[in-house]
């Protein structure tokens, strides 16, 4: 199983539609790509005051191929669609982890 982990720092002004917008609309589209076969989304419990709130997304796939094909044709316009609604209100890092 291979696990995609997106760190995200949202503002705390924007935090709430955000959220929301993760939940009803850019999640719901990651996996209607059929490829990611579960997701998470976590909120960091213990962070400095950064003026921002700190989540965490998680899709799974089944293997690397899977998760090839998802950075390959769709990840470029989720993510776009991403940075182009929340610019300069967010910063993220990405990690690709192998469950063992």
């Amino acid at each position: 199983m291979i696990l995609y982990n997106i760190t995200i720092s949202v503002l705390l002004e924007a935090e709430q539609e955000w959220l929301q917008w993760m939940k009803e609309v850019h999640i719901p589209e990651v996996m209607a790509t059929g490829l990611p076969v579960e997701n998470r989304m976590l909120r960091l419990l213990m962070e400095m005051d950064n003026g921002g709130a700190t989540y965490t997304c998680q899709y799974y796939f089944k293997s690397m191929a899977d998760y090839d094909i998802y950075q390959a044709v769709y990840q470029p316009r989720l993510m776009q669609k991403h940075h182009e609604r929340y610019k300069e209100r967010y910063v993220s890092f990405r990690t690709l982890l192998e469950e063992v």
